[in-house]
Parts: structure tokens; C-alpha cells; sequence
């Protein structure tokens, strides 16, 4: 099966059920059908050949699904990218990607034109939704699709082996690599999904978290897209926004990372939400602390079942289970068709409760990182995807993630490589040494911490490095704390130890001065 024999069955079984909600408005399955394959002619006019890359800077809305679904269709490659990255961060994705094309918004068009001009690239289109903007190279939306056939389907031979999907994760040299996912890594993991909760073409699913995260790409979108169900699109997260669409469209599924349900806590309701139609909260993307679960769920009633994997696995391995044992605290069970083991540092499996890396086997497991054959074999060594996180299993096989083998830091769902900001701060003139660390945030679930050592006879404020970083960063990667310090704690063999700088910022909450950069 192929993700656009998703979009040819909801248009052949549901054409008049709502496909997509946004704005309060319905698209049905036959409307949305006939603007892929619109969008579909249109890339075919334009060039676009199987196994093209194609660049997809969107914030949530209708054209992203729609040139999701188109591309793939012509056995092209999505590459979802974060709006909020900025141009010398896109230009090293998109150049790696050699991208034929971009989706954007109007807002974002400068930033397109600066990240391909860094690279000389000079893509086939620019395609913005939104009012024309002036001045620049895009193309408007609808302009795009004028005089387009809304009822020819692309003909291009595809194969489920394809790929239909690279999306960037950081790597450990603090470069994104490029997660290579088939048709049929994304279509098995929405019916392993689908196996594990129960979730039905009745439901209706609140996207709300961003579509270029692979969670939000596979269960707020393909799933219930595959499934002849709803999604419910809304293009940002605040409390109120969102218990209003549950309760005015019937929301039955809302996916969240923790920081969100954290914010549904510090939220003040201006007045009671019918919430009786939600029936399942999903939580994923970062770790839940017992905390925040058990108290949204004496405040709202409805249960959060907590679950997890990583982009290179479409990316759903592990959830707790709807009706069984559900273990605070733990990630779940292994969801139908994946495997999953404890190894050691020798890639021999650890019986349960002993902790080891995490690693996993199925067909939902990606084909390998773009242009990274040694990366790929790194990582998918004897047949097994190597996550880099540590973990253990109980007795009863439910699986605990005890840290993370890498020293990612997840900041409200989003990944932040250290050596990445480390790489900007360090460019300063005035750092003579930086180490970034991840700490414990209530909110966003970390927060991204740096300290500085400065070169001798050298000043420099915190809100001076945090402007030089914003420069370069996307917001959520800016450190919210600039701590400066005379060295930095370093092993026999001049590797710094990130473990004793975390618990001596800890001990002695030396912070000297504070960016609070707003995120």
C-alpha cells in the first residue's frame, strides 16, 4: 500500500465525510482528493520526477497535507522542515537534500530565498500560500494551481519500497541527518498503531503539534487519514484554542507532547468546556513526569497514555496500553510487528530490568540516513536500529526509558543537538569554551543551558551571546541561561563531563547572569 492509496480510498468511501477541519471550515474526502491530485498535475508540470526532493516550510494548514500527499503521490520525497529554523539551518538541510522545490508561507519567503542563495541553489519553484509577496520569486498558492486537472490521478510507477519521506533529525556531529522513510515504513506503522489503541474511522484527531514532527506527521495526520477518520487542524497550541475544538467539533483523539498538558494545568479556564466527546489523550516526544499526568488527569478526567520512538522508526514503537495495564511512568509495550530489545555495549541482549541501549526491529524502521552510509551502518547494525537511548524492561515487558545514551536535550517536543549551539557560541569572538547541557523545565520538560568561558581579559553579557545565538538558531534552540564560569569540569582526556557540570549546576545554581530568551 502507498500513501496515496490513502487519499484513493477516503475518495472512493468517504468523499463526503470531513478529511480535514480548519478554521471551523470541512474538507471533505472529495475535496481534498481533487486538490492533491490538482497539486499533483501542477508538479508534474513543473518537472517534478520520482525520487525528487521536495521541501515542505509550512505551519499547520490544508496546503501542507495536500503537497504531502502530491508529492509522495509522484514518487517524489517530502522533506518537512521546521518554520522555525533559520536560514543558514535550512540551507545545510535543503543542499543536502538538493531539494527541487519549496512549500512556504508568505512570512517565510525571505528566509527561503536567503537559505537557497547560501548554497546557490536555484530550485524549479517557490511556492507561497498566502497574499503574493511583492518583491520576491514565489509563486501564490492558487496561481500555482490554476487551470490544473483536479481528476487525474498521478501514473507514476511507485513501489512501496520507495522512499516518500526524509525528515532531518540532529546527528552526533551535530548536523542533521536526513531519516530516509518508505511508503511502507508509514503506512505499517499506522495499522501497528492502529492495532494497539483501537482507533476507528469515527474518531476525529486534534493536530495541533507541528506537521513537520514525525509524530505529528504519522498519528495526527496519516492515521487518521488511513483510518477514513478526521483531523481537526489547528496552526498554533494555546489551552483555550484547543478545548474550544474539542468541544465544538467532537474531538475524540488529542496527541500532545508534555509541555502542552502542562500548559493545560497553568491554564485558568474562563468557563467549563464540554470535553465529554475526547476519549484518549496521547503523549509523546519527551518524557511525562507522574506529576503532570496524574494532575491533568484529576483536573480533566481523561486518561494520557504515554508512548514513544523516534523519527527512525515512522516513528510509533511503544505505547501503554488503552485496555490493560497502564504503568506511569513507563513508555508501554511494544505496539503489534516491532521487536525491541536491552543490549550492552557488545550488542548482546540484557534480560529485564538491567539497563542497556534501546533498540528495535521492524518494518515501521527506516531505510537508512541520506547521503550517511556510515552513520546508517552505525545505526542499523545485525538488523537492529540502534536509538542511542537506555532503557530497561519490567517483568512484565513494559519498557522504561532511563536516559538518553546521546545527550540530546528535548525542549517541548523538539530536538536540540548541544554540539550545535555549541558550534554558533563557540564562533563568538569572546568564548574561549562552552559546554551545553539540557535542565529539568516544568513547562517545556528542559531547557537549553549554556556555559561560557570566556577568553581572557574579555567581556561579554548573556543577552549579547543570546541575540549572536538567535541570529543562527531557531528560537527553541537559543539557550535560556548563559552561565559563565572560570572552566569547564573535563576528564583525563579533555572530554568534557557533562554529567558533573549538570549536578554542579545543580548543587550550586551559579547562574551569573540569565538570557530568558521567549520561546
Amino acid at each position: 500500500m502507498l500513501l496515496i492509496d490513502i487519499i484513493k480510498a477516503g475518495e472512493r468511501n468517504r468523499a463526503d465525510h470531513p478529511a480535514i477541519i480548519y478554521l471551523d471550515h470541512p474538507i471533505s474526502y472529495r475535496e481534498f482528493a481533487q486538490s492533491v491530485w490538482r497539486c499533483a498535475d501542477a508538479l508534474r508540470a513543473a518537472d517534478v520526477q520520482p525520487g525528487d526532493c521536495v521541501a515542505l516550510l509550512l505551519p499547520n494548514c490544508p496546503e501542507v497535507v495536500i503537497a504531502y500527499y502530491a508529492i509522495t503521490a509522484m514518487g517524489a520525497v517530502a522533506v518537512p522542515s521546521n518554520p522555525m529554523l533559520k536560514p543558514p539551518e535550512l540551507a545545510y538541510i535543503w543542499g543536502d537534500a538538493k531539494v527541487k522545490g519549496v512549500f512556504t508561507a508568505k512570512p517565510l519567503v525571505s528566509n527561503v530565498e536567503a537559505a537557497l542563495a547560501a548554497r546557490n541553489q536555484q530550485p524549479a519553484f517557490i511556492v507561497s500560500v498566502g497574499a503574493e509577496p511583492p518583491g520576491h520569486s514565489a509563486i501564490p498558492w492558487h496561481q500555482w494551481l490554476a487551470d490544473k486537472d483536479d481528476s487525474k490521478q498521478p501514473d507514476n510507477a511507485v513501489h512501496e519500497s520507495d522512499i516518500a519521506v526524509c525528515i532531518y533529525t540532529s546527528g552526533t556531529t551535530g548536523r542533521p541527518k536526513g531519516a530516509l522513510l518508505t511508503h511502507r515504513n508509514l503506512i505499517v506503522n499506522c495499522r501497528q498503531i492502529t492495532q494497539a489503541l483501537s482507533f476507528t474511522e469515527t474518531d476525529n484527531f486534534m493536530c495541533v503539534l507541528p506537521l513537520f514532527h514525525s509524530f505529528a506527521a504519522t498519528v495526527c495526520q496519516n492515521l487518521p487519514l488511513f483510518l477514513g477518520g478526521t483531523m481537526t487542524l489547528l496552526d498554533s497550541f494555546l489551552p483555550s484554542r484547543a478545548m474550544e475544538a474539542v468541544e465544538k467539533h467532537r474531538i475524540t483523539i488529542f496527541c500532545g507532547v508534555p509541555a502542552m498538558y502542562a500548559a493545560f494545568l497553568n491554564f485558568p479556564p474562563d468557563r467549563e468546556y464540554d470535553l465529554s466527546s475526547l476519549r484518549m489523550c496521547v503523549s509523546g516526544g519527551a518524557p511525562m513526569t507522574a506529576g503532570i499526568m496524574s494532575a491533568f488527569e484529576a483536573r480533566l478526567g481523561k486518561p494520557i497514555l504515554e508512548g514513544d520512538g523516534p523519527t527512525e522508526c515512522s516513528p510509533v514503537t511503544s505505547v501503554n496500553p488503552l485496555h490493560g495495564i497502564r504503568k506511569v511512568g513507563s513508555v508501554g509495550l511494544p505496539v503489534p510487528g516491532v521487536q525491541i530489545k536491552i543490549f550492552d555495549d557488545n550488542d548482546v541482549e540484557l534480560p529485564a530490568g538491567e539497563i542497556g541501549e534501546i533498540v528495535v526491529r521492524g518494518e515501521n524502521v527506516m531505510r537508512g540516513y541520506l547521503n550517511q552510509p556510515e552513520e546508517t551502518a552505525a545505526a542499523m547494525r545485525n538488523g537492529w536500529y540502534h536509538t542511542g537511548d537506555l532503557g530497561r524492561f519490567d517483568e512484565d515487558g513494559y519498557l522504561y526509558i532511563v536516559d538518553r545514551k546521546k545527550d540530546m536535550v528535548i525542549v517541548s517536543g523538539l530536538n536540540v543537538y548541544p554540539r550545535e549551539v555549541e558550534e554558533v557560541l563557540s564562533s563568538h569572538p569572546m568564548v574561549a569554551d562552552v559546554a551545553v547541557v539540557g535542565m529539568p523545565d516544568a513547562l517545556r520538560g528542559e531547557r537549553v543551558v549554556a556555559a561560557v568561558v570566556l577568553r581572557a581579559g574579555q567581556t561579554v553579557t548573556a543577552r549579547e551571546l543570546e541575540r549572536f545565538c538567535r541570529k543562527q538558531l531557531a528560537n527553541y534552540k537559543v539557550p535560556r541561561e548563559i552561565i559563565f564560569r572560570d572552566s569547564l569540569p573535563r576528564s583525563a582526556t579533555g572530554k568534557v563531563q557533562k554529567r558533573l557540570l549538570v549536578k554542579e549546576l545543580e548543587l550550586t545554581g551559579a547562574v551569573v547572569e540569565t538570557a530568558h530568551p521567549t520561546h
